[in-house]
C-alpha cells in the first residue's frame, strides 16, 4: 500500500513554491514532475484558508520532455460551467474540460497534453480521501491516457503529488 499519510517533508508551503515560481517532485521511476510558475499561480488562487470556501479542480496540461523522464505542468483548468463543488468536495465535469484538452493540444502541434487532475483540500497538508483514492483508481483502470498520469491536491500549506500507471499502485512524489 502506498503511503498516504502527511508527514513532514513531503509537501510544500505554498508561499515558498510561489517564491521560487515552480514545484519540482523526484518521480517514482526516475524524472522530475515539475508543475510550472503559471499553472502553480492559478491553483494558488483556489486554496481554502477560509470557511467559506469550496473544493476547486480541473486538469493538469502539459509536455513530456523528449529524450527524458520530465514532465511538466504548464497549465491547468479551472472550475467551469458544470462542475460540482462544496466545501469537501469537488467532481469535475467532462464536456468543457476536455473541451479545453482538445483545444490545447491542436493549439500546441500536439505537444500540450492531459497529465491528470488537480483539486484542493481544506487542510494544511491534503490527505487524498477514500473517494479520492476511489476516482483515481478508476481513472486509471478505465479512461484513455498517455502513462504515466498524475494527481495533485493543493491544501492550505502543502502541494502533494501521486504519479499512476495502469497496473501499478498511486505512489506519492517527493518534493525535490
Amino acid at each position: 500500500m502506498p503511503d498516504l499519510s502527511c508527514t513532514r517533508g513531503k509537501g510544500l508551503v505554498m508561499l515558498e513554491g510561489l517564491a521560487a515560481g515552480r514545484l519540482t517532485f523526484a518521480r517514482v521511476c526516475g524524472g522530475r514532475f515539475q508543475i510550472g510558475p503559471s499553472a502553480l499561480t492559478v491553483m494558488h488562487q483556489y486554496v481554502q484558508d477560509a470557511p467559506e470556501k469550496v473544493e476547486a479542480g480541473g486538469i493538469l496540461l502539459g509536455r513530456h520532455i523528449v529524450g527524458t523522464d520530465d514532465i511538466i505542468v504548464d497549465d491547468v483548468t479551472v472550475p467551469m460551467p458544470g462542475d460540482r463543488r462544496s466545501r469537501f468536495q469537488f467532481f469535475r465535469a467532462r464536456r468543457r474540460h476536455q473541451e479545453a484538452i482538445d483545444r490545447a493540444w491542436q493549439e500546441s502541434s500536439g505537444t500540450c497534453t492531459y497529465l491528470g487532475e488537480w483539486h484542493t483540500h481544506p487542510e494544511r497538508c491534503p490527505i487524498p480521501s477514500l473517494v479520492d483514492r476511489l476516482r483515481w483508481q478508476q481513472k486509471l483502470l478505465r479512461d484513455r491516457f498517455t502513462e504515466p498520469i498524475f494527481f495533485v491536491i493543493v491544501g492550505i500549506a502543502e502541494v502533494r503529488v501521486w504519479e499512476g500507471h495502469r497496473r501499478h499502485h498511486l505512489m506519492p512524489l517527493r518534493l525535490l
